[in-house]
């Protein structure tokens, strides 16, 4: 009897879902996510490769866009074992330690992302804002103690969440509506009082992603300013130019995350395939164009590309 009251309150396992009602033509909905990691992960490679063989790329710009190409790699790596064992393999089942450990990663680097973003943020406010400053004030020792500072960040305030997890006792159904673990998913699994997870998760929402958000958006604000009072039209538009492809990286990335948070905390009664859809957005799609963006936009990195692959 013991033994089954352990089973009941205690799972040994949580269950993945894909598409629900399309179990049938997985193998079919497996080829286009195949095709987004193969892009994603070949992409941000050669974003990395060419610019640390490339010595005329060892600028900020492009080591930020380096830490940002890193980040992405490993958000794909860290998704890729259960959203293609469900679609390939049908294979649901996820050991707990084995979610609370992947959960870990897409929040650790999912903050780390967004701390990139407010980097490169940076980058362009002292590139268009104080452009003779811009070589002494954004040096390599400087730029790798603000990659490590906020790593460290991204780690820290994400370490607690499997430990408070793994305190709970878990008696309702154990299957969770996406592809992967969240936080904020698990901790609806439990029948124990999850109001210091929720008031975790709130604080650390508001700590990391709020507070980048805030302050990308201010150096915004800065750099319009800098630029209106630019006097010819031809210099406003490359300064402006020269942030489009971070613009574009942020909106990728903060529109889907917001989305995603609101439905959780507000949306009860929206479609659960919304949802599903909005989490694959916010994690499959900024690694997948954020190389192409940028390969775009940047007609330097564009031709280094070009250049390390045609000789």
């Amino acid at each position: 009897m013991s033994s089954l009251n352990d089973t009941k309150f205690n799972p040994a396992v949580f269950l993945l879902t894909g598409i629900p009602g399309q179990e049938d033509v997985y193998l079919w909905i497996s080829i286009p996510f195949c095709l987004t990691y193969v892009i994603s992960i070949v992409g941000n490679s050669v974003i990395l490769f060419v610019i640390k063989t490339d010595p005329s790329l060892h600028e900020p710009m492009y080591i930020f866009l380096s830490m940002l190409a890193i980040t992405d790699l490993s958000l794909s790596i860290a998704t890729i074992p259960t959203i293609l064992g469900i679609y390939l393999f049908n294979s649901r089942e996820i050991s707990l330690n084995a979610c609370f450990t992947q959960l870990f990663f897409i929040h650790s680097l999912s903050f780390i992302e967004s701390s990139v973003l407010l980097l490169m943020a940076f980058d362009r406010f002292v590139a268009i804002c104080n452009p003779l400053r811009y070589a002494s004030i954004l040096t390599p020792p400087r730029i790798a103690k603000m990659g490590l500072v906020f790593v460290l960040r991204g780690l820290a305030v994400v370490f607690p969440g499997p430990f408070l997890l793994k305190r709970f006792q878990y008696c309702r159904a154990n299957v969770l509506s996406h592809s992967y673990c969240l936080h904020q998913e698990v901790m609806k699994m439990a029948c124990s009082d999850i109001t210091v997870n929720s008031i975790y998760g709130l604080f650390i929402i508001v700590s990391t992603v709020g507070l980048d958000s805030l302050l990308i958006l201010l150096s915004y604000v800065m750099i319009l300013k800098t630029v209106l009072s630019i006097a010819s039209h031809a210099k406003r538009a490359r300064a402006l130019n020269t942030c489009v492809s971070h613009l574009c990286a942020v909106l990728l990335f903060y529109t889907p995350m917001i989305g995603l948070s609101v439905i959780y905390r507000f949306g009860k009664g929206s479609s659960p395939l919304l949802q599903i859809l909005l989490g694959y957005i916010y994690l499959l799609v900024p690694p997948l164009m954020n190389p192409m963006v940028y390969s775009v936009k940047s007609k330097h990195l564009r031709a280094r590309i070009m250049r390390a692959f045609v000789k």
